[in-house]
């Protein structure tokens, strides 16, 4: 478990991938309803427009497309680029050819290499239990 401090309100919890306090969580989730209702009547808008009308941070915003929960509709309005290649991206953090490529790459080191089995040599006389051999 990792200790970091809110982004919103600076105290310290327990991160679990959010970046900010379970008490900041809510109003996160309010701010995102926000951004969201925006967008279904304002389809299009710009980051900008959408933290002016709302009040939500542009940030936040951009937080909130790369953890694809909003998604640019537009062709060539772009903000946001591949951590890995520096590919243009709707949403998200990676592009889907490097997602591609990192599974490849992650299954290949997970799993175990293959080592020669050597065949156990057949014995050369039959074996049996000494109890049955006492019994015939």
């Amino acid at each position: 478990m990792e200790l970091r401090n809110c982004k919103k309100c600076g105290r310290a919890f327990a991160y679990k991938g959010i970046p900010v306090c379970l008490r900041c969580k809510g109003n996160d989730e309010d701010e995102f309803r926000k951004v969201k209702d925006y967008l279904y009547d304002n389809p299009g808008a710009t980051i900008r427009e959408i933290s002016d009308e709302t009040g939500v941070d542009e940030q936040q915003i951009l937080r909130y497309l790369k953890d694809s929960r909003i998604e640019i509709i537009e062709e060539g309005n772009f903000v946001l680029e591949c951590e890995r290649c520096g590919k243009s991206l709707r949403s998200g953090k990676f592009c889907d050819v490097c997602v591609g490529e990192m599974r490849q790459e992650f299954s290949k080191a997970i799993k175990p290499k293959e080592e020669k089995v050597k065949p156990v040599p057949k014995p050369k006389e039959k074996m049996y239990i000494t109890e049955k051999l006492k019994r015939r």
